[in-house]
């Protein structure tokens, strides 16, 4: 796939499709899956759950992404998680709702909770909006974010903060591990592998690809506390990396 990219009549025939067919769709798709998201969510919120995952694989499709996954075998039935992935493009969202096999929320920035349909849609879905400005109402969203972590539930994070523009692995924010010891929840490493190739970082380059995401085995935070914690970010990161170094063909 990295080959037809340098092939210019596919590429610049496949941008003309980008802007007919796919962008359109994206936003159209968006826009219908979002309200349904929001509004299932308001009756069940499980059912409301499965609608951005439909929305992730049509996404794809169309591009179309192809995805391989590797490594479901490593996720517990009914277990919670912090899941930790690194992050090469937009595209890494599709990857996620689409076929990693885990409920999950988002942590959201507060600010966002007063954006017209998006805020309402995400609170309706049960994501968590923590204000990273005061520590205090942080914690407080942590606590109230306890009750909705169990049965499976976990909590997605992109603790590179920023997509990485060469899909090297950058240094992994605290964010997500001060919530894994706070919540007693395993960590959950995932490598996602081939998505900057699809839509590289700051660019509207989009062209089809072929991508993959590993599911690590979890990592118990039992031996592990605030002062212990740059080692558990560091064995989060080893898992990370090692799928990375492993799958060089993607890169």
């Amino acid at each position: 796939m990295k080959r037809l990219r340098t092939n210019k009549l596919l590429y610049y025939s496949y941008q003309i499709y980008k802007y007919i067919f796919y962008y359109p769709f994206f936003g159209l798709s968006t826009t219908i899956f979002g309200s349904l998201g929001a509004l299932f969510s308001i009756f069940n919120e499980n059912f409301g759950a499965a609608i951005p995952k439909l929305w992730g694989k049509l996404n794809a499709w169309v591009i179309p992404m192809f995805v391989k996954i590797e490594g479901k075998e490593n996720v517990k039935k009914k277990q919670s998680y912090v899941v930790v992935a690194n992050h090469q493009s937009h595209f890494d969202i599709f990857i996620i709702y689409g076929w990693l096999p885990v409920k999950f929320r988002w942590v959201i920035k507060s600010q966002l909770r007063k954006a017209p349909v998006l805020g309402y849609t995400c609170y309706k879905m049960g994501h968590i909006f923590v204000d990273r400005s005061d520590p205090e109402a942080a914690r407080k969203s942590i606590e109230e974010a306890k009750p909705k972590m169990h049965n499976g539930t976990s909590i997605m994070f992109f603790p590179e903060g920023t997509r990485s523009n060469d899909g090297q692995l950058l240094p992994l924010k605290q964010g997500a591990f001060k919530f894994a010891l706070d919540l007693n929840l395993p960590i959950l490493p995932v490598t996602i592998i081939g998505s900057k190739n699809v839509l590289p970082n700051q660019t509207t380059s989009l062209f089809p690809g072929k991508t993959k995401m590993i599911i690590h085995k979890e990592i118990d935070i039992n031996n592990y506390d605030y002062s212990t914690m740059h080692e558990l970010i560091n064995k989060t990161k080893e898992s990370i990396q090692k799928g990375i170094d492993d799958n060089s063909q993607y890169m």
